[in-house]
């Protein structure tokens, strides 16, 4: 193989961009996450006498994958702003808290912590 781009035969990429392609390709397609059957679960848990269509669950899927790739990136931002490689429940709870309207954040930060302490209860 060439060592110089411009060796290359016209036509051709090189290798490294090829292969940043097809890994930008699959990390894109690992990033959306489906919570479909989670979101049915639920529903059938809270309302058992109600249905749901599949577009509805669609849109609430996207509106999770939407507000999660919001939360991520500003929690992402807030470590980046105190120097900090590792995004925890700090930068989340922050995160949140700049996302989110007033009680809404309040609601969804003690939500969190409702469950965290049921997964995790203190020893």
């Amino acid at each position: 193989m060439a060592s110089n781009p411009s060796d290359e035969p016209a036509g051709e990429l090189p290798v490294e961009l090829v292969d940043d392609k097809k890994a930008h390709k699959i990390m894109h397609n690992e990033t959306y996450l489906d919570f479909s059957t989670s979101i049915h679960r639920v529903m059938k848990q809270m309302y058992p006498d109600i249905s749901i269509s599949t577009n509805s669950i669609e849109i609430i899927n996207s509106f999770i994958n939407d507000i999660f790739e919001r939360i991520a990136s500003e929690a992402s931002k807030v470590a980046a702003h105190s120097k900090k490689s590792t995004i925890t429940a700090r930068e989340i709870h922050a995160a949140v808290c700049i996302l989110l309207p007033g009680d809404l954040s309040r609601q969804a930060v003690s939500e969190a912590n409702k469950a965290i302490h049921k997964s995790f209860p203190p020893k």
